[in-house]
């Protein structure tokens, strides 16, 4: 059973009714919670001035709630807000049902998804600092030793009266797994450490082959990874279940101008995402603060998306990444009706340079428009047209001359083959190619 709040005097659009914002969260409730698997048997939404302290809903609506789940037979309650352990304790007196919220239903979800190492400490991580306040016990669970409290102390007048009936029968089981916890949560954090520097290395690894990367950011099942496909021709998970990709995917690309970049697929972004669960696919966003372009995808067919890509910046103005160069891609266009795109396509030409590609990853309409806008908007990398004489030995560095820009014209001479190529002058700097230019031959590219 599934409960949504909404507040009659929380910030909305104009013209959009009170508690609006609320119905569509708990939509999106219902396609989390079967994401992870349920079975939605109903629905309960209440529109509120402010928040109950103690139940968040009140005790009298929690008596229809609980009404509600006794007649679907729904054993879980799952509250579209995040419940502080209180709240959530006293919800589940009242209802006599398991409860739990939005934040413990995503970690669920990211429990499921994640693959890489990282990914599954990060959610285990997460998940142990959501639980560690929401330890309960109740009567001799909660009992601890007593120790020598009481008058006068251990050989002070009174000293074995004042001890009589406090004497527990010691550490008991919320204490054992608080303990137990605590110990976890250093040892994760740790291995994370460990883990992150590693993946430095690795990181430090790629960057030895200048290429640039582009990150794909976006709502939820806006149709990243089906875009990713059909830009990379990978084979990547493509569900329309929510968080099906967690961990990031990359893939090396190659643009109308010749240029190769890692392409990168990340996590879906959502509303009300709590600070502490970023950190829970830390390696996806970490693929986009090192992205010199950002795709940000947006689901067009949604009548919302304006909204949800309004959060979408809220988190990357979280990571400082908002200043970044941006190219919007406006997918699923397949779905629009013929009024709704020509309204698209008139404002994308009042909007001029800056204007957002309309494509459909789905059928691949306007993929070529979109990768000739990828190759505009990428940052600048001027391309040098030069003649060096390679040692044949040097065969890592012959390896990437070909794979990162084209040769124009080769021969061998002796031990050494002479070479005509057309290289970005990054690639040129990092391979240190100025030291075996032929004639001075290291000129701007006229294409």
């Amino acid at each position: 059973m599934l409960v949504g709040v909404g507040w009659k005097r929380a910030p909305r659009f104009p013209g959009m009714p009170a508690g609006e914002p609320g119905r569509e969260s708990l939509s999106e409730l219902v396609e989390l919670a079967r994401s992870a698997g349920a079975e939605v048997a109903g629905t309960v939404f209440q529109l509120r001035e402010a928040a109950d302290p103690a139940t968040l809903v009140g005790r009298g609506k929690l008596g229809g709630v609980r009404a509600e789940a006794t007649a679907h037979k729904a054993p879980l309650i799952i509250l579209d807000s995040n419940l502080c352990p209180v709240q959530q304790r006293n919800i589940e007196e009242v209802t006599d049902r398991r409860v739990i919220d939005r934040t413990q239903l995503i970690l669920d979800i990211f429990a499921r998804h994640a693959r890489s190492r990282e990914g599954q400490l990060q959610v285990e991580l997460a998940q142990l600092n959501y639980l560690l306040p929401r330890l309960t016990g109740k009567g001799t669970a909660m009992s601890r030793l007593g120790g020598k409290s009481g008058g006068g102390g251990a050989g002070g007048a009174g000293g074995g009266a004042g001890r009589i009936g406090v004497r527990g029968p010691g550490e008991k089981k919320l204490e054992t797994d608080r303990r137990r916890i605590r110990e976890r949560v250093r040892k994760i954090q740790a291995t994370i450490d460990e883990v992150r520097r590693q993946r430095a290395l690795r990181r430090e690894a790629r960057n030895a082959v200048p290429l640039g990367t582009i990150a794909l950011v976006g709502y939820t099942n806006a149709g990243k990874s089906t875009l990713f496909n059909a830009l990379s021709r990978a084979e990547v998970l493509v569900s329309p279940k929510m968080f099906a990709t967690l961990d990031p995917t990359i893939r090396a690309i190659r643009l109308l101008s010749n240029r190769r970049v890692l392409l990168a697929d990340t996590v879906g972004f959502i509303r009300d995402l709590p600070k502490g669960l970023l950190t829970a696919f830390r390696a996806t966003l970490e693929e986009v603060q090192e992205a010199a372009l950002i795709l940000h995808v947006s689901d067009v067919s949604n009548p919302h998306y304006e909204e949800l890509d309004e959060d979408v910046e809220k988190i990357l103005r979280e990571l400082d990444v908002a200043d970044r160069p941006r190219l919007r891609v406006l997918n699923k266009a397949d779905r629009l009706s013929r009024e709704e795109r020509k309204s698209l396509e008139s404002s994308a030409a009042k909007a001029g340079d800056n204007a957002p590609v309309l494509v459909s990853a789905l059928t691949g309409e306007g993929i070529a428009e979109l990768l000739c806008r990828m190759d505009t908007a990428m940052p600048g990398d001027p391309l040098l047209m030069l003649s060096i004489r390679l040692p044949l030995a040097e065969g890592r560095i012959l390896a990437l001359i070909h794979a990162l820009g084209r040769v124009v014209h080769s021969e061998i001479d002796d031990s050494h083959i002479r070479l005509d190529a057309e290289i970005p002058s990054s690639v040129a700097k990092r391979l240190g190619l100025r030291e075996y230019r032929v004639d001075g031959t290291f000129q701007p590219s006229p294409s």
